[in-house]
């Protein structure tokens, strides 16, 4: 196997894996959804006088993405055993009274943060008032879509042939994706653009000079964080979640 960086910055990053299959790869995407992620659990309101039911609210902040800065142990794991401590649980608190647009930046909470502090929540009219309570503790997306740390999706690398091409550039002006070019009458095709929608293929099927066919091997990947870790990070710790199952998967078996 032999991984290749195409792209990288904080929030994102696209690299090549190959040799390897589509059961691999799909193995990879799909752990990520095992990775333990930060979110709001549970909210008990003192005060909302908003236009927005309390179930509502919860949902919105159970969605709100939050950053940790020291380590929590997932409730199950810890050694209260779900009841709430320190160690696998953090609190937080909102207080706010209107004319106000409440966002992210008022929730008060020791060892978190917002990911986004500018995060509209509600509005609220005059002498309008919003107080509420919440708890944060860790999961994962099995479980609920908020303990999401990010997408990750991937693509068969595209195996182009061009034999028999006469320079007729009427590829180039029908490709959707840009990854058409021509130079000196000969077409040249980037295969990290070529999204295999086969449009060049239908134009020249009689002439047969363009073949494109994914790879069963070659897979490029694409990762977006929701900023609660790197996207470098969610690929490792994907891969740390693959090797934990299939230890788990091994103890079984013996």
């Amino acid at each position: 196997m032999k991984i290749e960086k195409l792209k990288e910055s904080e929030e994102s990053i696209k690299f090549l894996i190959k040799d390897i299959d589509f059961g691999f790869a799909n193995v990879i995407r799909r752990s990520v959804f095992e990775i333990p992620v930060l979110a709001i659990d549970e909210v008990e309101f003192y005060k909302n006088d908003s236009a927005l039911y309390d179930e509502i609210l919860a949902h919105r902040l159970g969605l709100v993405p939050l950053k940790a800065s020291n380590t929590f142990t997932k409730p199950k794991e810890c050694s209260c055993k779900g009841k709430g401590c320190l160690k696998c649980t953090a609190a937080l608190k909102l207080k706010a009274k209107g004319p106000a647009t409440v966002s992210t930046s008022e929730l008060k909470a020791k060892g978190i943060m917002p990911v986004f502090k500018d995060m509209p929540l509600v509005l609220l009219e005059k002498d309008q008032e919003l107080e509420f309570s919440a708890t944060a503790t860790l999961g994962t997306a099995k479980e609920h879509a908020k303990f999401s740390c990010g997408m990750i999706w991937f693509n068969s690398f595209p195996e182009i042939t061009i034999k028999g091409c006469d320079g007729c550039s009427k590829c180039v002006e029908i490709c959707p994706k840009k990854a058409i070019t021509l130079k000196d009458k000969t077409i040249i095709i980037d295969p990290l653009k070529c999204d295999l929608c086969d449009a060049c293929k239908e134009l020249c099927k009689d002439k047969k000079a363009i073949k494109i066919q994914p790879s069963k091997t070659d897979f490029i990947f694409n990762i977006e964080s929701f900023g609660q870790i790197d996207a470098r990070e969610i690929f490792i710790e994907a891969v740390k979640v693959w090797d934990e199952n299939l230890k788990e998967l091994e103890s079984e078996i013996k």
